[in-house]
């Protein structure tokens, strides 16, 4: 009795479990007692099968005697009571009454979380006990829940702490002689009336409803397969599944408790505290009778009943038998819901007496041409014995009845004492209400029942449940105010009142003395024809144990049929109908329709109509006639379904950015770096047509081109392996699919499931067999599938509602919902289109402003009811395709010229035939319109087809139009008229070509019959006209059936300009047209615009004045609509269509036109020209834009064009799919403004899947939810172009992962190279490592030839020539328009935070099998004279990083960055700890050197800033931070620069000093370190031919291979920087000094670099910008060997987030970026300038780097005379070249002895710049002089010190700073001229 939910820890004590074992081991007769740990967890439960489903509240009662299955009642002997207790029946022990009676008015308190039940003690049956239990020991209303043992009180004499049930039972006196057992014996909720008595409520629900009755047939009637019962036994069998309608319908109002959530285990199951009583059913075959096919299967069961805990015996099957032969043998068995026959075993229930039965008469269909349908309601139906076959039994009114009394578990929080459910008078008094308002043709709805029953009990409950949300009593108070209850004496005079309102439609009975005597009443009215006008009849009456009982009896020819159509299958009603049409059953039928012509015989006035028709030609035959002339054609014809439209690529990147969140959500289930191909199997339903349909879309979608698949798919044939239909022969594809995904691993495969409504069914529930059912279930859910980490589903459907359940496996996340194209009358993505699906359709019956195009047809109607009434035993479906076929019949004969005959058919359907006929003959090129029939039976759809055809062929027709059959099973045939004007249209050239689909029928005139259970997404063309949907079931009223059927009618609606050969606008549909301003003389010379009159909604109609014509002038079809029982005259005659000469009028469909011609083959001599015009225009392209015209059957046009409480369609309130149900009655309404997401949330909320639903199996085990994270949905309105947009995104998918595997590389040529230079080749082709000697005799190359330099300032050279043109391009447009190159990664790259796969995850510290990685904070202090102050870092250390460090102790403090020797050599090492700097670039950048390093074990740090600690800590756990100073927030590259290489140098001195202690020489210590940029991504490697010195090709190598090449160098100490060329694809072509292996030159990006030999020459900290290059020319100037290995490349990826470059200069007042000019950088000291937030040294370097052209006049553009720049280099532009020099002793300069120059700059000169070294240099007079100092008390001393104003002319105005407030220490500089 405990939950479903496998695997979930109970919520108990262990103790109660530890009770509840010790007492089932000790009641045991088995060896091995159930484990007591087990208990602790749910069992998961078994579904039972249908065969033992139905069983009595009696036969439960035995059940549970028996302690095994196949073992006798074990006798149970009572326990001695005490001496001296009470031992009288009804009180306790301690001789306290305790039955209700007696209790019922006491004040009881009961303890918090007791419930009040009453229990039954078989010596006093007629009395209840009072008894207080612990709730959590007591079911839900599901049966759920509830915990093993017991925990009681006596309400008597208030004893507590029973922990038995045993010991409980022997104090109450239940005297029992069997095994006491709560489930027994406890049998109803007790609870308080109005007037705070005690009163019986419903039974407790012991059985979980998951044990009782599952269907094995698709749900029926209304919804419930779950109320049909034949009986020929004693007892009927009692099938109650709750399904689609049998669930309570949606509430008009709100809870006012507020919003209601679902219990805590929701199952799919009914809803109610009860489950209804049920016999288990013995099985025997059924005889077929009375006309009724025996297609459906009989059960057979010979051996003993599989029933849990039954005891069964030869003896048993006996007796049963025995029973079984009392029953008439000359009756079919009586059948369950799903349509199987069972046959009842005989017993009689203790509460009816014996010999209470009712006999069903002989021959009742035959008499009453009806068969009754009877629904339980309360109380026991008696037996039905006799013609059972005739009668069916429904539980549907029962189940509604028990979920109106299931209360929401909201109200059970306040106490034993709940809101009192509805009564049993106020249920059956609100049904015959609701019976009374039902008209003569509506079938009753059970949701619409149980709506009004909720909204009954709110507003009757209202004051109550506000009296519950303020107090919680434990008595409800006596409320004033309220409505007495309605008494049984109250109940028959109220229900005969409001019956009499509709006369004798409704007849209630409450005489009889029993339900027996009711239906024996019924019985012999019915016989004696007194119920003729009788649709229901409401039996009443009081049983013997005085509780009123009662049932309903359906006697109306029209709702005994729909409900017994509806409590069959859809499968099964199928197969009545095939044996129906194959067995001659409808001969009678169709010779009846056969004599309804004016001579009685039809075929006779067919074969007159076709010898008149070999007289005349058609417009076909003649021009096929005419051999010579030429055939005009039409221009306007072209397909469009090959279009690809931007709404579609815009869900395509929906769908991408889906599949990109999973994998960059942290549960890794989706590794898209991983994959470097993408493939992709589409499954459809088994529909040929579909199958073809996908082909022709994949083919001409470039789809397999962009997937690099197109040379493997060179014909249509072959594209066939990438679609599959879920038929048998898709598990060899599936299979395939699974093997290739495994071989595969990076490769990822994308399963799409169109049309994924269609098999819901489990694979286990379907019970295998060959059955298709089940299918997609094994194929697409199975486990290879679900665990495949490289298969991604996607489901595509029209209609998702049964895939949002509450056991759905697609995660609302991962839903896509097609976007809204239009938004407050805007077109979103510009299409001109707009979709015109069910709600355009539904809107179009309200708006008034012409026919609507959603239509029912009241002639065919009324005709259908007519001669259903004549034929009771046919299946309504065989009639009505029969009543059809007639239409269409005598409509062929009356265009044909026999005008006599249009009184037999209906104006709707002669209007579809003209039309059909006559658009074929306003073309030249035979364009036309395309008719669909829709016949959901293949039998009948064969039979529609042949009829057709025969009888357009003895008409002449057959050159006309083509009747074409639409059988999901086998592929379209057309004759070869049709086949050769298709070729023509399409220009194919094949001539074995023919169509596959529908599309590829564009207008060609035909009638499609359009067969199936159901359509199969078949997509129709834009030639679709008609759609008739008059023979589809009504009986099957779920959202999903409805809107799928009308789903064939959705069209895009084109929205292009307006037609000049039109008279009205062709957007008239989409934007409609104002009937004032047509012309009516336009609209009255149309010649037969048939679809002028039905196709727009919002356009006016042809022929009608601009004024609202008079009532009469309305059009026949509009009358049917508006005034189905109003008569209707004939239409005029019409024209025949064989002869073209014949004018059509538009009278032929509109009546008012008609009136107002005086001839129909005249008209004005102004609109004669306009009409000729129109006739010679195809109509097929005058239509193409507009939507199709739908007929439905009455009851669902009903259904669809009425609205709930909350305005929208009540189709949206019915059940969404047969295989799901509702989860709770108390749910609110859909409202009208939810969003799509909105009410996907409230199906997954308020719906279950049934067991045979694939999803049922699907439950959460101890988890919230239990999505598939690799699943994904797309939905949207049916023929939207779904099938476009995912084909759409399995080519971006493709481009992206492509996309992923390339990166974006800096493809540039080096920058100011001279071919002048001389050819000296230095060192030898092929030489491996550089030589010193060598590399020293090298002149080192002061030119940038580093393409991101392009915008800088030359640095002058002896060697340089420049070009003349020069670059005015300035470096922010040189960073915005490099050129990059797109190159796939190789297995050495580097990534980004978004790489995740499995080698690196443990690398990266995401590999959710290890603990996440901690880290320590450590400080590491030192000094420094340039800083003056002590500088403390901070490192965060990972565990498992410490061994990089050396610490005082374990876990102590941070002595130094441990450090190899140069002689060490490991060839998986790397010796250089490699530091990244980095800012903004915590998920870009490049950090992941996991694969670079292929491997090798190496030491990275990055560099970060203080304030992004934290989020570089999260996106890196596993990697070691160095956290720079906060004074270092705002600072540049070059502070970064200068930390890194001074803590080096200082953790050197720190390990020389560790390293002398353990006996290693101070020298030896490795002295090298990295500095790498971070979005360095690959390294290559230069092949070059050691012989011929040639250069080969670049490959792709690891970082590793590269730094050990490097480190292995000889005399490698020796050199102070080391570096590596940038990667360009034109290197090759360069001349001069590139060719050389090594050279001299500056260093960029990725250093290796000497912090020994570099001690003395620092990084300036200061820098923002060209750092790198300053270092350089001092590193030079210092005498230190710099090296690059032009054999090796480095490859940077182009990053454009974060990074160094992004610091914006914004103003200090309000902290917002700004335009700022440059020439705003600086200002005048102690002036009132804007001052700006951006650092001092910053706002220097970007002024200098615009205006130094006009700083320094003689400089700019003038190379020979550059700017002389003293200690370091400052960019100033690209018009001015600077010229370096060094100051220190001993320096390397170049010669300047006889250069001029323009300019001097003295940055922050130091004491080596004296007056003396300044006067070696001269310069031109006028040369400006620029001094920059950090305060203006320096800058005075450095003009004095060097003697400055002795050369210099200075002026008061050319002192400046830079635009900084005080407090942020602004630069000074002051600027004067040459004298």
């Amino acid at each position: 009795m405990g939950n479903s939910y496998a695997g979930q820890l109970r919520t108990t004590r262990f103790e109660e479990v530890l009770h509840s074992s010790i007492e089932a081991s000790l009641r045991s007769n088995t060896v091995v007692p159930r484990p007591v740990f087990s208990q602790l967890y749910l069992e998961a439960e078994n579904h039972p099968t249908s065969q033992n489903a139905g069983r009595t509240e009696n036969e439960e009662d035995e059940e549970e005697d028996g302690s095994e299955s196949n073992s006798p009642p074990i006798l149970y002997q009572m326990k001695t009571p005490p001496e001296g207790s009470c031992t009288t029946d009804g009180f306790c022990q301690a001789g306290k009454d305790l039955r209700l009676g007696s209790m019922a008015t006491d004040s009881l308190e009961v303890p918090p979380g007791f419930l009040l039940v009453g229990a039954k003690s078989p010596s006093i049956p007629d009395h209840i006990l009072v008894c207080a239990v612990d709730r959590r020991f007591i079911p839900d209303e599901r049966g759920h829940n509830a915990l093993l043992g017991f925990a009681g009180n006596c309400m008597g004499c208030g004893e507590k702490g029973f922990r038995y049930f045993t010991e409980f039972s022997h104090h109450i006196n239940l005297k029992l002689t069997t095994q006491p057992k709560k489930q027994k014996h406890l049998k109803h909720y007790l609870l308080r009336n109005a007037q705070g008595q005690l009163v019986k409520g419903p039974l407790i629900c012991w059985k979980g409803i998951d044990n009782r009755v599952r269907q094995t047939g698709p749900v029926g009637f209304t919804g419930a397969n779950g109320g049909e019962d034949h009986l020929n036994g004693p007892h009927p069998t009692e099938t109650h599944t709750a399904s689609g309608h049998s669930a309570l319908s949606t509430a008009n109002c709100t809870d006012p408790v507020g919003p209601l959530h679902l219990p805590e285990n929701p199952h799919a199951l009914t809803n109610g505290n009860h489950c209804p009583p049920s016999q288990q059913a013995l099985q025997q075959p059924g005889v077929a009778s009375h006309g009724r096919p025996s297609v459906i299967g009989t059960i057979t069961n010979a051996g003993p009943p599989k029933k849990r805990h039954k005891g069964w015996s030869p003896e048993s099957s006996k007796a049963n038998d025995a029973a079984a032969k009392a029953v008439s043998t000359a009756t079919t068995g009586p059948r369950s819901d799903n349509g199987v026959p069972v046959s009842v075993s005989q017993g009689s229930p203790p509460t009816l007496a014996s010999g209470e039965s009712v006999t069903v008469p002989e021959n009742l269909v035959q008499t009453c041409k009806l068969q009754p349908v009877i629904f339980k309601g309360h109380g026991n139906l008696p037996v039905l014995c006799g013609n059972t076959a005739e009668v069916q039994v429904s539980a549907l009114l029962q189940a509604c009845y028990r979920n109106s009394q299931a209360l929401p578990r909201v109200y059970e929080q306040y106490g034993a004492a709940p809101i009192q459910p509805l009564s049993t008078e106020m249920q059956i008094l609100l049904t015959v209400y609701y019976l009374v308002q039902l008209g003569s043709h509506q079938m009753p709805l059970m949701e619409d029942l149980e709506q009004i029953f909720m909204r009954s009990w709110r507003e009757s409950h209202l004051t109550e449940i506000r009296q519950y949300q303020q107090t919680r009593p434990q008595i409800p108070p006596q409320l004033p105010g309220l409505a007495q209850p309605l008494t049984p004496s109250q109940l028959p005079w109220l229900a005969r009142l409001a019956a009499s309102s509709c006369g004798d439609g409704v007849l209630v009975l409450d005489t009889a003395a029993s339900l027996a005597d009711g239906l024996r009443v019924t019985f012999q009215r019915l016989v004696d024809g007194k119920l003729a006008q009788t649709n229901y009849v409401v039996i009443i009456c009081m049983g013997k144990s005085q509780d009123i009982e009662s049932c309903v009896v359906v006697t109306g020819k029209h709702q005994t049929r729909a409900l017994a159509e509806s409590m069959l299958s859809p499968g099964d009603n199928l197969k009545a109908i095939s044996y129906e049409v194959y067995s001659g059953m409808t001969t009678e039928l169709r010779a009846y329709f056969n004599s309804l012509g004016p001579d009685g015989d039809m075929e006779s006035l067919l074969e007159k109509a076709s010898a008149e028709s070999s007289g005349h030609f058609s417009l076909s035959s003649s021009q096929e006639s005419v051999g010579d002339s030429p055939k005009p054609t039409c221009s306007e014809y072209h397909a469009e379904w090959h279009e690809i439209r931007a709404i579609q690529l815009a869900v395509a990147r929906k769908l991408l950015s889906h599949v990109c969140a999973i994998a960059d959500s942290s549960t890794q289930n989706l590794d898209l770096g991983s994959f470097d191909k993408v493939e992709f199997l589409i499954c459809v339903p088994p529909s040929e047509v579909t199958f073809q349909q996908i082909i022709l879309h994949l083919w001409n979608s470039g789809v397999l081109h962009e997937l690099g698949l197109d040379q493997e798919c060179l014909s249509l044939k072959q594209v066939e392996q990438y679609v599959v239909k879920l038929d048998q022969d898709a598990v060899e594809k599936i299979d395939s699919l699974i093997q290739k995904s495994k071989m595969n691993p990076y490769t990822l495969y994308i399963l799409v499931h169109d049309h994924a409504h269609w098999d819901l069914s489990s694979a286990h529930y379907s019970g295998g067999g060959g059955s298709r059912e089940g299918l997609v279930d094994s194929l697409l859910n199975c486990r290879q599938i679900r665990d495949a980490p490289n298969i991604l589903t996607l489901h595509v459907t029209s209609f998702p509602f049964a895939l949002q359940t509450q056991y759905t496996r697609v995660s609302p996340y991962n839903e896509i919902h097609w976007p809204s194209t239009f938004n407050n009358d805007v077109d979103l993505y510009n299409e001109k289109t707009k979709y015109f699906g069910i709600s355009e359709l539904l809107d179009s019956t309200h708006t008034g402003a012409g026919l609507p195009l959603l239509r029912f047809d009241s002639s065919f109607e009324n005709m259908a009811a007519a001669v259903e009434d004549r034929f009771p035993k046919l299946h309504s479906a065989v009639i009505r395709t029969h009543i059809l076929l007639q239409h269409y019949s005598v409509a062929l004969m009356v265009a044909s010229g026999q005008s006599h005959l249009q009184k037999h058919t209906s104006v709707e359907t002669l209007e579809i035939v003209q039309c059909l006929l006559s658009s074929a003959q306003r073309c030249p090129s035979n364009h036309g319109h395309m008719v669909l029939l829709r016949v959901p039976s293949p039998a009948l759809a064969l039979v529609t087809q042949q009829r057709l055809t025969h009888v357009r062929d003895k008409l002449g027709l057959q050159n006309q139009f083509e009747v074409v059959l639409g059988n999901p099973t086998s592929a379209l045939s057309l004759g070869k008229h049709f086949l050769d004007q298709l070729k023509v249209w399409l220009k194919v050239q094949d001539p074995d070509w023919t169509p596959r689909t529908y599309l590829e029928l564009e207008a060609l005139p035909c009638i499609l019959i359009l067969t199936g259970m159901e359509p199969l997404g078949e997509s129709l063309p834009r030639s679709l006209k008609y759609c008739d949907l008059r023979v589809i079931s009504s009986a099957f009223l779920q959202r999903t059936p409805l809107e799928q059927e009308l789903g064939l009618a959705a069209y895009l609606v084109k929205a292009g300009a307006r037609d000049p050969h039109d008279p009205r606008d062709p957007r008239a549909a989409t934007t409609g047209s104002d009937l004032s301003e047509s012309d009516p003389e336009k609209l009255c010379s149309t010649d037969n615009e048939e679809e002028e009159v039905v196709v727009d909604v919002n356009s006016d109609l042809p022929g009608l004045d601009p004024s609202p014509p008079p009532a009469s002038q309305h059009s026949q079809s509009d009358g049917s609509i508006l005034d189905p029982e109003k008569p209707q005259p004939p239409p005029q005659l019409p024209p025949d269509p064989r002869d073209p000469t014949r004018a059509a009028p538009a009278a032929t469909t509109d009546p008012s036109t008609a009136q107002r011609r005086p001839s129909k083959s005249t008209s004005s001599g102004s609109s004669s020209t306009r009409a000729s015009t129109l006739r010679q225009r195809c109509s097929w392209a005058r239509n193409r834009s507009r939507p199709p015209v739908v007929l439905l059957p009455r009851a669902a046009y009903e259904v669809l064009t009425a609205l709930d409480a909350s305005g929208l369609p009540k189709s949206t309130s019915l059940l969404p799919h047969a295989a799901v149900e509702w989860a709770s009655s108390f749910r609110p309404l859909l409202s009208k403004i939810m969003t799509c997401t909105e009410q996907s949330l409230y199906y997954r909320q308020w719906t279950v899947p049934r067991p045979n639903h694939m999803d049922s199996s699907n439950r959460a085990e101890g988890r919230a939810d239990n999505f598939h994270p690799r699943r994904l949905l797309l939905s949207g309105p049916p023929q939207v172009g779904k099938t476009g947009a995912y084909l759409q995104f399995l080519g971006i998918l493709s481009r992206m992962l492509i996309r992923l595997m390339q990166v974006d590389i800096y493809d540039e040529e080096d920058i100011n190279c001279s071919d002048k230079l001389p050819l000296v080749q230095y060192h030898q082709a092929g030489v491996t490592w550089p030589s010193t000697d060598i590399l020293r005799s090298m002149s080192f190359d002061y030119t940038i030839h580093d393409p991101k330099y392009e915008g800088i300032s030359l640095i002058y050279s002896t060697e340089h020539t420049p070009a003349e043109e020069g670059n005015p391009r300035r470096q922010e447009d040189v960073y915005l328009r490099r050129r990059t190159s797109r190159i796939k990664l190789s297995k050495y790259a580097a990534y980004n935070t978004y790489h995740h796969c499995e080698q690196c995850h443990q690398y990266m510290g995401f590999n959710p099998r290890y603990q996440l990685y901690e880290s320590t904070l450590h400080t590491f202090t030192f000094s420094h004279l340039l800083l003056g102050e002590e500088i403390q870092l901070y490192f965060i250390i990972p565990k498992s990083k410490e061994h990089h460090f050396a610490f005082s102790q374990p876990g102590g403090q941070l002595e130094s960055l441990r450090l190899p020797l140069a002689s060490d050599w490991n060839p998986d090492c790397i010796k250089s700890p490699i530091f990244t700097p980095t800012t903004g670039r915590h998920e870009h950048g490049l950090f992941n050197l996991y694969h670079a390093m292929d491997g090798a074990a190496h030491l990275h740090i990055l560099v970060i800033k203080e304030y992004e600690m934290a989020v570089y800590k999260k996106y890196w756990p596993n990697h070691i931070m160095l956290v720079l100073p906060t004074t270092f927030n705002g600072a540049g590259i070059g502070a970064a620069h200068f930390l890194i290489k001074e803590l080096s140098y200082h953790n050197l001195e720190l390990e020389r000093s560790r390293r002398v202690e353990h006996g290693s020489r101070a020298q030896d210590v490795w002295p090298f370190i990295i500095l790498a940029d971070d979005s360095c991504v690959m390294w290559n490697a230069l092949d070059v031919d050691p012989k011929s010195g040639s250069k080969g090709t670049e490959r792709n190598v690891s970082l590793k291979q590269v730094l050990q090449h490097m480190e292995s160098s000889a005399d490698i100490t020796q050199y102070g920087l080391c570096g590596l060329r940038k990667w360009s694809s034109r290197y090759g072509n360069q001349t001069g000094r590139h060719r050389e292996p090594f050279s001299r030159g500056h260093l960029h990006d990725f250093l290796l670099l000497n912090v020994d030999l570099t001690q003395n020459v620092q990084y300036n900290q200061n820098r923002f910008t060209c750092d790198d290059v300053d270092f350089n020319l001092r590193a030079h100037s210092a005498g230190l060997l710099v090296c690059r290995f032009n054999n090796f490349s480095v490859m940077k990826k182009q990053i454009t987030i974060g990074g160094y470059r992004t610091f914006i200069v914004k103003t200090k007042m309000t902290d917002v970026p700004t335009t700022v000019q440059p020439s705003q950088y600086i200002c005048a000291p102690d002036s009132k300038h804007t001052f700006l937030s951006t650092p001092a040294q910053l706002l220097l370097e970007k002024y200098l780097q615009h205006t130094s052209h006009k700083l320094f006049p003689l400089s700019a553009h003038c190379y020979s005379h550059p700017v002389l720049s003293v200690d370091c280099y400052l960019n100033l532009g690209p018009e001015v070249t600077v010229c370096f020099v060094s100051s220190r002793p001993h320096s390397i300069n170049l010669s300047t002895t006889d250069l001029l120059f323009g300019g001097l700059l003295l940055y922050f000169c130091d004491s080596f710049v004296t007056p003396g070294f300044l006067k070696k240099f001269h310069f031109l007079q006028g040369a400006t002089l620029c001094v920059i100092c950090p305060n203006r008390s320096s800058l005075r001393q450095t003009v004095v010190r060097l003697e400055l104003e002795d050369e210099w002319r200075f002026r008061l105005s050319d002192e400046f700073q830079t635009a900084n407030a005080k407090e942020d220490q602004p630069l000074f500089f002051l600027t004067g001229k040459h004298i």
